[in-house]
C-alpha cells in the first residue's frame, strides 16, 4: 500500500482495502452510506464486501449507470435516500463507482445538510485517473457537462486496481485518453511510455504517474484559477462532442473517445495559435487516431457544437476559452479563441473521416 499526499487527503494505492479500513476504524461515522450504480452494484460491490468483511452496518443507495443520469433529478433522488436513512451531518457517504458516481455522490455529500464526509472508490481507468482526485464534484443540466458543482475535498480516496478487471476493452480505452492528456500537457516521456504500449497494457506504475500529474496540478491550483486549466486540454472541444452524441447518438460516444476527437481539434489550435510544431501535431494527430476511431460528423453539427461549446463554464465575457500546447509536455491555459479558428480545427478533423 502507498499513498499520494493531496489537499488535506490522501490517495491510497491499496489492493485491499486495508486504508478504508484503517480510516474507518478511526473515525466515528453515525451511518455509512454506499452509493453504487447498478453496474457497479452487481460487480464492484462484491469485491468491496469482500475486502471490508467487518462492515455490516451501512445503507445501499442506487442510481441507474450513465452520463445522462448525472443531473439533478437523481441527485434529488439520493437527498431523499439519505433523509430517508436518517443522514445526519456526522455521516459517512462512500462512492464507489466511475466519474459519474464520484462526481453526482461527492455533489451530493458537500451539498446534503451543507456537507458530509465523503470518501472516492473509484472502480473505472478513467475516474482512477481523473475524476476521483482533485475535489470537483458536479451534475450536467440541459446537456452542458458539470455545469453545476462546487469544489469540495473527498477525506479520501482509495484507488483498488482489481476493479479495472471488471471493465470491458472500450472502458479502458476511454479512461487511456486522460492518462495520453497527461503526457500531452506534462510529460513527454510519460507520453512516449503510453505510445509504447496499448489500453490492454496500462499497469499500476503508469495509473500512478497519472494521478501524480493530475496531484501536483490541482496541490498548485485547487479551484482553477491558473494553471488547473491545462487539464482541460482536449475538452473544451470534446465535451462539445460529447454532449452531442449524448443527445443525438443511439450508442454515444464515452467520455474519453469525445475526448480522443477534441485532442486532436485542440492539437491542431495549437499548432495554429500557439506555436505547436507541425511535426508534434502530426505526431499527436497520428496517435490519437491509433486508439480511437475517428467521430464520423460533418458541419451541419457545428452549430451545435458551438451552441455547447458557449456555455462552457471556462468562458470569460463570451469568449471561448481554451489550453493549448506549447509543444508536447507543456500547456498554456486562457487561451481565447475565433469560432472561425474552431471551425478550422473541426475541418481538419473531419477531414479523416
Amino acid at each position: 500500500m502507498s499513498e499520494i499526499k493531496s489537499n488535506n487527503y490522501s490517495v491510497f494505492f491499496d489492493k485491499k482495502l486495508e486504508a478504508l479500513d484503517d480510516f474507518l476504524n478511526s473515525n466515528s461515522y453515525s451511518k455509512v452510506f454506499v452509493l453504487t450504480d447498478r453496474n457497479t452494484g452487481e460487480y464492484c460491490l462484491p469485491v468491496f464486501k469482500r475486502y471490508l468483511p467487518k462492515l455490516t452496518e451501512y445503507d445501499l443507495i442506487e442510481i441507474d449507470p450513465g452520463e445522462e443520469n448525472k443531473n439533478i433529478d437523481f441527485c434529488i433522488g439520493i437527498w431523499k435516500m439519505l433523509l430517508d436513512f436518517g443522514a445526519d451531518r456526522k455521516s459517512l457517504m462512500v462512492n464507489l463507482g466511475g466519474g459519474v458516481i464520484t462526481d453526482i455522490g461527492g455533489f451530493a455529500a458537500s451539498t446534503f445538510k451543507r456537507g458530509i464526509d465523503f470518501v472516492q472508490i473509484p472502480t473505472t481507468l478513467l475516474s482512477q485517473v481523473d475524476a476521483s482526485v482533485g475535489g470537483k464534484t458536479g451534475i450536467d443540466m440541459d446537456g452542458v457537462k458539470n455545469i453545476i458543482g462546487t469544489f469540495a475535498q473527498p477525506k479520501a480516496v482509495f484507488i483498488n486496481s482489481s476493479f479495472l478487471s471488471t471493465l470491458d476493452d472500450r472502458q479502458i480505452t476511454s479512461g487511456f485518453a486522460e492518462m495520453i492528456k497527461h503526457g500531452l500537457i506534462y510529460d513527454y516521456d510519460y507520453f512516449k511510455q503510453l505510445k509504447a504500449i496499448s489500453p490492454k497494457e496500462i499497469n499500476d506504475q503508469l495509473v500512478r504517474r497519472s494521478v501524480e500529474i493530475k496531484n501536483d496540478v490541482v496541490t498548485k491550483d485547487p479551484t482553477e484559477k491558473g494553471l488547473r486549466k491545462i487539464l482541460n486540454f482536449g475538452h473544451t472541444i470534446g465535451h462539445a462532442i460529447e454532449s452531442y452524441s449524448l443527445a443525438n447518438d443511439s450508442f454515444p460516444l464515452l467520455h474519453g473517445e469525445a475526448i480522443g476527437a477534441g485532442m486532436i481539434c485542440e492539437a491542431y489550435l495549437s499548432h495554429r495559435l500557439n506555436g505547436l510544431p507541425l511535426e508534434a501535431l502530426n505526431e499527436i494527430t497520428d496517435y490519437v487516431k491509433s486508439i480511437f476511431p475517428v467521430y464520423s460528423f460533418g458541419e451541419g453539427i457545428y452549430e451545435d457544437l458551438f451552441a455547447y461549446m458557449r456555455n462552457d463554464k471556462k468562458n470569460t465575457s463570451g469568449n471561448i476559452g481554451f489550453a493549448l500546447l506549447k509543444q508536447i509536455g507543456t500547456c498554456e491555459f486562457d487561451i481565447y479563441v475565433r469560432q472561425e479558428d474552431i471551425k478550422e480545427s473541426l475541418d481538419y478533423y473531419c477531414s479523416f473521416n
